[in-house]
């Protein structure tokens, strides 16, 4: 009979109760706390003016055999034919009614590479600003 004195038996329960009672209590103390907390204000920037709607760019497009179209997409006038010396003044014109006026590059797909170039590279030259290459989504 000592022996079985001498022996416990293992306990296979957890007391949760501690665990609720501590629960309990840091319920209690957000709702306490919560209200008492004073969101953060954010200041938002103001505007003077109201935005005005992006330019349409003007497409300089490469054909096939190299020629040279200018269209804007501003007027319905559809695509001019024009040579390379023309091609300057004529977007330079109209970036000076419109400096943000940006410039847009079409090439045929059947079009050399060095003669994208070559046109980005004599606007480039001439300080055209905002000259860009357009693609198309198959």
């Amino acid at each position: 009979m000592a022996e079985r004195r001498g022996r416990r038996r293992l306990m296979n329960e957890i007391n949760v109760v501690p665990y609720i009672d501590v629960m309990l209590v840091l319920l209690i103390i957000f709702m306490i706390t919560a209200p008492l907390i004073n969101p953060g204000q954010i200041e938002l920037p103001q505007i003077g003016k109201s935005l005005t709607p992006p330019v349409a760019p003007l497409e300089v497009i490469i054909k096939a055999d190299g020629s040279l179209r200018l269209h804007d997409r501003a007027k319905p006038g559809g695509e001019q034919k024009i040579s390379r010396s023309e091609l300057v003044d004529a977007i330079k014109r109209k970036q000076a009614q419109n400096t943000e006026q940006p410039v847009v590059i079409a090439g045929d797909k059947s079009v050399r590479y060095e003669e994208v170039m070559n046109v980005m590279d004599i606007l480039q030259q001439q300080q055209v600003k905002k000259v860009g290459l357009l693609a198309r989504p198959k």
